[in-house]
């Protein structure tokens, strides 16, 4: 920020440099780095830092995502959040992990290429050792896996994947899929050396056990989807109206739903000492309720049918014959939450 110099600051700067105390040279030099500003052509920067943001935002629904998850798997208490988020070469990125490792190689699908999950050894020999029934206590030797240890990661992987294409959905519908697990980075040589990539560092803990999960997305892979990582678009995506898309996923999740379908005869009110007494043989008489009356389809705890009992086989079921009433939006709303608490 530039500064207004009083009268008096001027007059003592002009004795300064008189006096020889400042060197106009120095006074230049200091103006001259401030113009500058340093700029690597080796390795051009990719992506901006919205898009860098946005990313980081992405992955932070996905480590919440896999805190639940492996919590739940391990029985153990798991916490994964967003580190850091940057841009390096391909190169840096492999140099910088243990050898060995464990390395999923992931195919992208739709989006061209693959990338790597890079799991720090200590966090994967925790997980292993919690799931074969121990403490989940890293090991202390760093060696490569064995085939019945890569079976068990490669099931923690497949899970964690699925964490990530939910964390993807508002920007692609990403369908990520573990191609093969690797131990040595050399191994992994998925773009050139020098190809930009974007390094989601993710701090993760399993009990007592601190380490890193590395993805690493080459810029080649996500260079076609490169203008939906802003904010902007994320948040125009949420706020879209009902697409035909969502209404069928909607309705997907609805049809899953249970709600109770009682057929009703009639009812009565009894007291306690009546009910207590009620023996096989008892006939209750029901008030206002002929025997060629229609019975009462009730959905939840409201009357939506009418109907007459009958057989369909050897079973015993009900006729449609008159609907009652229409169940509105603000109604099927509330059955819903009822019958979910």
């Amino acid at each position: 920020m530039n500064e207004v110099l009083s009268q008096d600051e001027i007059d003592q700067l002009l004795t300064a440099i008189s006096s020889g105390e400042i060197e106009t040279e120095s006074v230049t030099q200091v103006q001259d780095q401030r113009k500058i500003k340093i700029y690597d052509f080796k390795r051009p920067d990719k992506f901006s830092k919205e898009q860098i943001r946005t990313v980081s935002i992405m992955h932070e629904t996905f480590a919440r995502l896999t805190t639940t998850a492996l919590s739940a798997q391990l029985r153990s208490m798991v916490h994964v959040h967003v580190a850091s988020v940057d841009q390096l070469t391909y190169e840096e990125f492999i140099r910088s992990i243990p050898n060995p490792t464990t390395l999923g190689i992931i195919n992208m699908d739709p989006l061209k290429g693959s990338a790597v999950l890079e799991i720090d050894p200590a966090i994967t020999f925790s997980v292993i050792d919690r799931l074969m029934g121990g403490q989940g206590e890293g090991s202390k030797v760093n060696r490569d896996l064995t085939d019945i240890e890569q079976t068990v990661m490669e099931g923690i992987i497949v899970r964690i994947l699925g964490n990530l294409r939910e964390a993807w959905s508002q920007v692609i519908d990403l369908r990520p899929r573990l191609g093969q697990i690797e131990t040595n980075p050399q191994f992994a040589q998925i773009v050139p050396p020098t190809e930009m990539v974007v390094l989601v560092t993710l701090e993760t803990k399993v009990g007592e056990v601190e380490g890193m999960m590395n993805f690493c997305i080459p810029y080649l892979t996500i260079e076609p989807i490169i203008s939906k990582l802003s904010a902007q678009y994320m948040y125009s995506s949420v706020r879209s109206g009902a697409t035909t898309e969502n209404l069928n996923i909607l309705k997907d999740r609805l049809s899953t739903v249970a709600i109770p379908v009682v057929a009703e005869i009639g009812e009565m009110n009894l007291t306690v000492r009546d009910v207590l007494s009620l023996r096989a043989g008892d006939v209750i008489r029901l008030p206002d309720v002929r025997v060629g009356d229609p019975m009462t389809i009730k959905i939840g705890n409201r009357k939506k049918f009418e109907c007459r009992p009958g057989l369909v086989g050897n079973k015993v079921a009900v006729q449609i014959v008159h609907r009652l009433e229409e169940l509105g939006k603000e109604e099927f709303e509330e059955l819903v939450a009822e019958e979910g608490e």
